[in-house]
C-alpha cells in the first residue's frame, strides 16, 4: 500500500451535529460516540457555521426547527459554501416546506424522523460517510488518470515524428491486408455456393433449388442496396438453407412437405437446427447459420424451431423465408402440386401476414417479376451470347453454371483465349448448349484472345 492510499484509509470523518436542544446532542453523542469518526457539536446554525469555517467538516445532521436559522436555511448555506460535504436533515415535524426545502435548496443526502431509530439513525450515517468516501475516491482516481493522461500525450508527441515515418509502411500493409481478406471472404461465399451442390447431387434436376434460391436473393440485394456483408450472409445462407436435409433419405428428400408423415414431418422440422449445427463452427458462417436456423418460423409464431414471431424473426431470415418458398412451391416440394411462377407469388400474397411479413411481401413480388424477366437484358452492355460467340475480354454478367447446377465460373469473371476453348469442349462433352451472359466493353483489345493463365478451378 502506498502512502497515499495508507493515508486515505487511516483518514476518520468529521461529523457535525446540530440541534438547540442540549439534551438531543446528548443523546447523539451517546448513540455515536463508538463510532469511528470524530464527533462536533453546535447548538445554533450560526455556531456551525462559524466552526465550519476553521475545522474540515465531512457530514452535518441538523435539526429542521431552530430560532433564527432553520435547519434547511443552514443547510443551504452550507451547500453554498462547502458543497462537499454531505447534509442531512432531522425533523421531528411533518413540515413538508421545511423538507421541500431543504432537498431543493440545501440538495440534503437524506432526512431523518423524530424520534428516530437508533440502528437507522447509525446505518444512514455510515452509509451517508461510504457514499461520499467512495465518491471521493472515484475522484481522485480520476484526477489521476487525468494527470497520468497528460503525462501520456507529451510522452506520444515525442514519439510523433517516428510514427509519422513508419505510417506510409503501415498503411500499405493494412491496405494489401484488407485486399485480402475482401478476397478472402468471397471466395467462401463462393465456396459455399459449390458446396451447395452436395445438396442438389441428392435430388433430380426438376426438384433442385439452391442455384434459384441464390440467383433470386442477389436480385433482391441488387434491387434493395444493403451493407457487402448482409449481402454476403444472405448469399451463403440461400446456398447453404438445407445442408441439414443431407442425412435423409432419397425419398423424403423429393418428398413434398405437406405430406410427410408423423414420424418425417418432425424430422423435416428438425432441419433448419440441424443445418446451423453443421454450420456454427465455422466463424464466417456463423450470422448466415443463424438466418438459416429461423427461415422456418412464420410471422403469426406457428414456425419452427422456436415460434418466434413478427419482427422477432431475423429479417435476413424472413427474406429468404419468401424465396425458398417461392422456388419450393415450383418443385412441389411443399405441396404435391408442383405451382408455376404465378401461382406461387399467388399462394405468397395470400398467406401474408400469416406465414409472411406482410410488409416484405409485395417488394417481393416485384423482385420475382424483375428475377424473371431477366432484367439484365436492360442493359445495353449486356448480350446473350453462345460460346462460338465469346470473345477475350469480354466479362460474365451472370454466374455460369452446368445444365447438373455446377457452378463453372463466376459473374465478374474476365474471359481469354484458353478459358473460352475450354468452355467450347466442356459444352461439347456435355452435349450441352449454354446461353451466356456478358459485358462487352467499348472497344475490345486488337487480340481479344489474351492468353494468360487459366484458373486451376473453372
Amino acid at each position: 500500500m502506498d502512502e497515499q492510499s495508507a493515508s486515505v484509509s487511516a483518514y476518520k470523518p468529521c461529523v457535525l451535529l446540530v440541534d438547540d436542544e442540549e439534551f438531543i446532542l446528548n443523546s447523539l453523542r451517546r448513540l455515536l460516540r463508538s463510532q469511528p469518526y470524530d464527533l462536533f457539536f453546535a447548538e445554533s446554525g450560526e455556531k456551525a457555521l462559524e466552526l465550519m469555517a476553521h475545522q474540515h467538516i465531512d457530514l452535518v445532521m441538523t435539526d429542521a426547527r431552530m430560532p433564527n436559522m432553520d435547519g434547511a436555511t443552514l443547510l443551504a448555506e452550507i451547500h453554498q459554501r462547502y458543497p462537499g460535504t454531505t447534509r442531512i436533515l432531522l425533523t421531528g415535524y411533518a413540515d413538508l416546506d421545511t423538507i421541500v426545502k431543504a432537498i431543493n435548496e440545501g440538495k440534503i443526502h437524506r432526512y431523518i424522523s423524530k424520534p428516530w431509530n437508533d440502528e437507522e439513525l447509525q446505518l444512514t450515517l455510515r452509509q451517508a460517510l461510504e457514499h461520499q468516501h467512495s465518491e471521493r475516491e472515484r475522484q481522485r482516481l480520476e484526477r489521476l488518470a487525468h494527470e497520468q493522461n497528460e503525462a501520456l500525450q507529451a510522452l506520444n508527441a515525442t514519439l510523433e515524428k517516428r510514427v509519422v515515418a513508419r505510417m506510409s509502411e503501415l498503411q500499405q500493409t493494412a491496405d494489401m491486408l484488407d485486399l485480402a481478406y475482401d478476397e478472402l471472404k468471397h471466395s467462401y461465399a463462393t465456396s459455399t455456393e459449390v458446396f451447395s451442390l452436395l445438396v442438389n447431387q441428392r435430388l433430380p434436376k426438376s426438384k433442385q433449388t439452391n442455384r434459384q434460391i441464390i440467383d433470386l436473393i442477389r436480385t433482391y440485394c441488387k434491387s434493395h442496396p444493403m451493407d457487402e456483408a448482409s449481402s454476403r450472409d444472405l448469399a451463403m445462407a440461400a446456398a447453404l438453407y438445407n445442408i441439414g436435409k443431407l442425412s435423409w433419405s432419397d425419398s423424403m428428400m423429393g418428398a413434398p412437405a405437406d405430406l410427410l408423415h408423423h414420424t418425417d414431418r418432425e424430422r423435416y422440422r428438425g432441419y433448419p437446427k440441424q443445418s446451423e449445427s453443421l454450420l456454427m463452427t465455422l466463424e464466417p458462417m456463423q450470422d448466415a447459420a443463424q438466418l438459416i436456423l429461423h427461415h422456418q418460423e412464420r410471422w403469426d409464431g406457428t414456425g419452427f424451431p422456436d415460434h418466434l414471431k413478427g419482427e422477432a424473426i431475423p429479417f435476413g431470415s424472413r427474406l429468404l423465408k419468401l424465396a425458398v418458398d417461392f422456388i419450393e412451391l415450383q418443385r412441389g416440394l411443399i405441396l404435391e402440386r408442383q405451382m408455376n411462377s404465378d401461382e406461387a407469388l399467388v399462394f405468397i400474397r395470400k398467406y401474408a401476414g400469416r406465414l409472411y411479413d406482410p410488409g416484405l411481401v409485395e417488394d417481393f413480388v416485384q423482385v420475382c417479376a424483375e428475377y424473371l424477366s431477366d432484367v439484365t437484358l436492360g442493359d445495353p452492355t449486356v448480350k446473350v451470347v453462345g460460346t462460338r460467340e465469346l470473345l477475350g475480354g469480354m466479362v460474365l454478367a451472370r454466374n455460369l453454371n452446368a445444365d447438373n447446377g455446377m457452378l463453372l465460373l463466376n459473374a465478374g469473371k474476365v474471359l481469354n483465349t484458353a478459358l473460352v476453348e475450354k468452355l467450347i469442349a466442356f459444352e461439347a462433352m456435355e452435349g450441352a448448349k449454354y446461353s451466356i451472359f456478358v459485358k462487352v466493353p467499348d472497344e475490345l483489345p486488337a487480340n481479344p484472345l489474351v492468353n494468360e493463365p487459366v484458373p486451376a478451378t473453372t
